[in-house]
């Protein structure tokens, strides 16, 4: 759902490209699997992810996005990456195109992951290797650096 900011901003500018700042959700269940969603109209598998609204911190774009999202409350974040530029260029069913720079954090989280109020599309956890194509290309190293595979003394 868009802020009322960009839909101003959208209908000044039509369809044309603008950068977007954006959040994004690294999930862990304990079997080391990542929790994707896929949102109805055909745009892929992604995390939990969603722009950063004016006058709102990553970090609170970040839990508000994480329980509109996935249902689950945010416990704690940590800084995994930082990506943009040309890779992370995207063109939505309807024509707008954003390039996004995405802030990503590994999340802790409590509950149980459940569809929302008003969203709609399909949550589920994936193995490394068992990962769908990505609407946006994190690299693997990255979404699974905290699992337990990455880190076998732990």
């Amino acid at each position: 759902m868009l802020s009322d900011y960009l839909w101003n901003l959208r209908a000044k500018i039509g369809n044309e490209l603008i950068q977007m700042p954006y959040v994004a959700a690294v999930i862990l269940n304990a079997d080391d699997q990542i929790l994707l969603q896929e949102k109805e109209g055909s745009q892929g598998w992604s995390l939990p992810a969603g722009v950063i609204e004016l006058a709102e911190s990553p970090q609170e774009a970040l839990a508000r996005q994480v329980r509109q999202e996935t249902g689950l409350e945010l416990l704690s974040a940590q800084l995994l990456d930082v990506f943009g530029g040309k890779a992370f260029r995207y063109i939505y069913p309807n024509g707008d195109e954003v390039e996004y720079t995405v802030i990503v954090f590994y999340c802790v989280t409590e509950g149980q992951p459940g569809p929302q109020d008003g969203q709609k599309g399909t949550l589920r956890y994936f193995s490394r290797s068992q990962m769908p194509t990505l609407a946006l290309p994190y690299p693997k190293e990255v979404l699974f650096r905290h699992s337990a595979a990455a880190h076998p003394s732990a």
